[in-house]
């Protein structure tokens, strides 16, 4: 704890290694939203995981209602939390690829238990 009373976690606990309170340091859902929260990253992952690697225009349009800047962003953003790999090929005109990474295939459990909890709501 430092004299601000908050606890500094080490980097298994917080991998980006900032100081939190005791509270946040129990519960990481702030920092898994911050890395699959919004409306479009979690279906660019389930795209991704279970369609396999799709280029940026696939993806678009298989979202549908999703503006070419939105999508750049949060492409970006989960290649930045290694969540999605990007390859650039040397084409005119130039191809680029998104695929899903193995820490984001990690999260594919998480999405049938989504499905089946869907279900159960649907069903009731």
């Amino acid at each position: 704890m430092n004299k601000n009373g908050r606890v500094v976690v080490d980097k298994i606990s917080n991998r980006v290694g900032k100081e939190v309170t005791e509270e946040a340091a129990l519960c990481p859902m702030p920092d898994i939203a911050q890395l699959i929260g919004g409306k479009w990253k979690l279906i660019v992952l389930q795209i991704l995981i279970f369609r396999g690697t799709k280029r940026f225009n696939e993806l678009r349009r298989m979202i549908g209602d999703v503006t070419q800047t939105m999508l750049t962003n949060q492409l970006r953003a989960l290649e930045r939390d290694d969540l999605v790999s990007r390859k650039v090929y040397a084409e005119v005109p130039p191809r680029v690829e998104y695929t899903a990474t193995p820490k984001a295939m990690a999260l594919t459990k998480m999405f049938h238990a989504m499905h089946e909890w869907w279900q159960t709501e649907e069903d009731s």
